[in-house]
């Protein structure tokens, strides 16, 4: 069983941060699962798939009242086994056995409701010199927006990458910044980007059709050309734009949350001498619905395992007990993961369409992050099961796994 007490302290141990809140949860839930699947005899895979919700049960309504609008769960942690070889780890155990550590291998499933600030505004503007400006208050901090946020453009208007200019932090023009937090981005952003994409080519087939002195029903928008209907005429957007102002415009407020779900695998090798956990492999598959640019979603994935990772195994506020005074203050002090503590990862995409979404999509930044609490303290516990170590807080730093190993040795002597 799990009980929390709610404590008001000017101490606190931890801060809202990426996936604010929710590896805490599902570490808890996955704690539990392991222990459960441990002390009552199941498979701890086939304990997870019995409490998965069905794809075919979609959508599902939970003890809550939270409406989770699409999915196949076990698809993704099928495939997320699949991928790490988990039918292949007892060999992989044995080796490491052979060369004196211990090895374990550890799951954690995840699903997130994501909201955010609800409201984003976005205005596009077509300029005659041949750039599309796109107005946006949402700021980018690594999420690549510059990037993913042109590419819909692109598929949307025809127009290159290169013509895009995506324009924030100016509040000058800017009204509206949701802001990029609760994997709210892009998902908000590009309802906005949608509607003020089609008010353009609305606007801009009206503008054709007086150029080309044409029924406005016979023009057709082949990105990024108005045609007439079984002709060679056409004007481009720009030519438009030279003609009248072509712009659009999207101020919306979107209340609907977004359900991003997957599940992470994780094996690590601990060194009985001297507690060190070593990460060895680390496997995720997570479902956003639709992957706008693969890569960044790829990228923004790996930094979310390598903070999860560092919080399950490093990351800690430390206080002096008597002053209050925070002693891990700094990068000196803090410690945070380096690259040379993590192994490559494997990281696969899902892409079942979010039905609550018009454009499939759900949240894609904080998945990563997510599931790794579970993962990596479950990798560990397992490695060590032997030696009959049940759990470790968090975070499991060396000294804490040779105290473990040590009070169970001493248990079993006894």
């Amino acid at each position: 069983a799990m009980r929390g007490r709610a404590v008001i302290t000017n101490t606190s141990p931890t801060t809202p941060y990426r996936s604010s809140g929710r590896p805490e949860v599902m570490f808890i839930m996955e704690r539990l699962i392991d222990l459960a699947a441990r002390r009552h005899g199941f498979d701890r895979l086939e304990l997870r798939r019995k409490n998965l919700v069905r794809a075919a049960a979609m959508p599902h309504r939970n003890s809550m009242g939270v409406v989770y609008d699409s999915g196949d769960y076990q698809a993704a942690l099928d495939r997320a086994v699949a991928l790490a070889d988990w039918t292949g780890f007892e060999s992989r155990r044995a080796e490491a056995r052979r060369r004196g550590r211990y090895r374990g291998i550890g799951v954690a499933n995840y699903i997130e409701l994501n909201t955010g600030f609800s409201r984003e505004r976005a205005h596009i503007t077509v300029r005659p010199e041949g750039r599309v400006d796109l107005v946006l208050g949402t700021l980018s901090s690594g999420q690549g927006h510059a990037t993913s946020f042109a590419q819909l453009l692109v598929e949307w208007l025809g127009v290159e990458l290169s013509q895009v200019q995506l324009i924030t932090g100016d509040t000058d023009v800017t009204v509206v910044g949701g802001g990029a937090h609760s994997a709210r981005a892009l998902r908000l952003a590009a309802i906005v980007m949608a509607k003020a994409s089609d008010q353009i080519v609305e606007k801009g087939r009206r503008i054709a059709a007086r150029l080309l002195e044409a029924a406005e029903a016979d023009i057709e928008f082949a990105g990024p050309r108005f045609r007439v209907k079984g002709t060679d005429r056409s004007v481009d957007l720009f030519e438009a734009a030279r003609a009248e102002t072509l712009d659009g415009l999207s101020d919306e407020t979107m209340p609907q949350p977004s359900f991003p779900y997957g599940s992470a695998v994780c094996e690590v090798e601990v060194d009985p001498e001297t507690g060190v956990v070593e990460l060895v492999r680390y496997t995720t598959v997570d479902d956003c619905g639709r992957a706008v640019n693969p890569m960044i979603l790829h990228g923004q994935t790996h930094g979310g395992i390598a903070q999860g990772v560092g919080q399950a195994l490093w990351e800690a506020c430390a206080y002096d007990r008597d002053s209050g005074q925070l002693l891990s203050a700094t990068m000196m002090d803090y410690a945070l993961p380096r690259a040379d503590m993590l192994p490559a990862f494997t990281t696969e995409i899902s892409e079942v369409p979010s039905t609550s979404h018009p454009l499939g999509l759900r949240g894609g930044g904080e998945g990563g992050t997510t599931p790794a609490l579970g993962a990596v303290v479950n990798a560990i516990v397992d490695a060590l099961a032997e030696l009959g170590v049940e759990h470790i807080e968090m975070p499991v730093t060396s000294e804490r796994v040779w105290e473990a190993m040590r009070a169970a040795r001493a248990v079993r002597g006894a």
